[in-house]
């Protein structure tokens, strides 16, 4: 599988580490949906279902680490999309 963990620095904070599941627009922002499993944030919760502002995005970098795909997670948020570009499977 060609999945792998995403690694940024949202909103000027300090860097998080992501699985990235989908990609797309949503209210006519560019968005990703992704589940957290480390670094900072906002809400205190390290790890979780997570929605980031590509635009608020920096530093990204994709790692060699990879993940075994969709959490089929009935919690997972894919919600509705204006545009969906990726979603992982």
């Amino acid at each position: 599988t060609n999945t792998r963990l995403i690694e940024f620095v949202y909103k000027a904070e300090r860097p998080r580490i992501v699985e990235p599941h989908d990609y797309g627009i949503r209210g006519g922002v560019e968005k990703l949906l992704a589940y957290q499993i480390s670094g900072a944030s906002r809400s205190g919760a390290p790890h979780g279902w997570k929605h980031f502002d590509v635009v608020e995005m920096i530093q990204l970098r994709v790692l060699d680490r990879r993940f075994p795909g969709s959490r089929a997670d009935s919690s997972q948020h894919h919600g509705e999309w204006d545009t969906l570009f990726a979603r992982v499977k």
